[in-house]
Formats: structure tokens, sequence, C-alpha cells
């Protein structure tokens, strides 16, 4: 899209989110005009608009704490900004990796995770490519890039799986969005998985093993 068809407030103001483009949290909310927007742009560093103070004011520039911008989304009515940052330092001026540490409330609902929902991410990025998405440089790189991450990620499962629990999900975890990248690379469906296990007895028999014979 054109910087153009950006929607502004009645003060010229568009609210921006920050968000950490490695964990994906929500770093702080600001505000960005014509200007500082502009200026981001052409420094590659958060540049916002000081609504208490009526001035414009580079992210880090007295603290040293800046935020390199990787990515900058408008939302569907182009009058919100989303930008992804790796950052310096802390996001917050208390020092805190985050504005938004108070919890107000915790309801108990946990994000509905699926491996048809992460694979149907995973499909995006080849089919519509982000700049900045690490999913959408290993389409760019090829099957070659790919599988040698899958046996990559093979070997940090077994090394992992030796030290601890915890290293072991965080490890598998890796493989199995690798792997998820390997099948949509190959046309691959999660139900070509389902169904092709269907027709084994997996848990008591050793079928790879035996198909080979």
């Amino acid at each position: 899209m054109e910087l153009s068809e950006l929607k502004y407030d009645a003060n010229g103001l568009i609210p921006v989110v920050v968000q950490d483009y490695y964990s994906k949290k929500v770093l702080t909310v600001a505000y960005m005009n014509e200007k500082t927007l502009a200026t981001s742009i052409a420094k590659g560093l958060t540049c916002f608009w000081s609504r208490s103070r009526q001035t414009e004011w580079l992210k880090g520039e007295t603290s040293g704490n800046y935020q390199h911008i990787v990515s900058i989304t408008s939302d569907c009515d182009n009058d919100a900004l989303v930008i992804e940052v790796v950052k310096d330092g802390p996001a917050c001026h208390t020092g805190s990796d985050s504005c938004f540490t108070n919890v107000i409330c915790e309801t108990g609902y946990k994000n509905p995770f699926s491996f048809d929902m992460l694979y149907d991410l995973i499909k995006g990025r080849k089919s519509e490519k982000k700049e900045g998405s690490y999913t959408t440089y290993l389409f760019e790189k090829g099957l070659d890039k790919i599988l040698k991450k899958v046996g990559e990620e093979c070997t940090e499962v077994i090394i992992g799986s030796k030290n601890s629990r915890e290293e072991a999900i965080y490890e598998i975890s890796d493989l199995a969005y690798h792997v998820l990248v390997l099948m949509v690379e190959l046309g691959i469906s999660l139900e070509d998985i389902k169904e092709e296990l269907a027709k084994r007895h997996v848990v008591d028999k050793k079928v790879k093993q035996e198909k080979m014979q």
C-alpha cells in the first residue's frame, strides 16, 4: 500500500502498536504523525509523537534503547499500525521489558492452538510472502535449506532430550514447526499424514521396518 492511503485522526496522528519481532510480545502503544513515520522509515528506528509534550521523540535517543524496525503493517482500515522491532533494551521508561506489565484479571481462557492453525499460517507465508518473516525466508531459500533446517532440528531434539524435559519440549516444538514448513513446501497436508498413520498399527508394530523388508 501507499503511505498516502493511511488515515490519521483529527490531530494528524495514527496509533502504533510496537511488537517484539522475536517473542511477538506487545511492547508499547504510541502515536505517529506523517513526519515521525517518515523519520522512522528513513532511520529504521521508531520515532513517535508525544501528545503530552507536543514534540517528536526518537525512541532510545537518550537511553540507548533503540527499536530497530523489521516491518510496518497497517490494519484493514489503514488507521492503525503494527510495527515489529528488534530492541536494544527495555521498551518502558520504568526499565521494564514491556509497558504492559499490570495484570488486571485472568479469565483462564487459553489460546486454542492447533496444528491446523499453524499449518495455515505457514501456508499463508508461502502464498503471500511477508517481508522480514523467517518462514518466508525459508520458502525463498527453497527445499535444500528447509531440509537442512529439519536435519539440524533433529539433532537439537536429541541433544535437548539428553539435557532436560524442558529443553526437549522446546526443541521438539522447533522440529514440529520446521516439519510443517517442509510439508507445505512439498504440498503435503495434515490430512495426508493422518490418512497414512490411520493405515498403520503405529502403536504396536514397527511398520516402516516391516515394509522395507
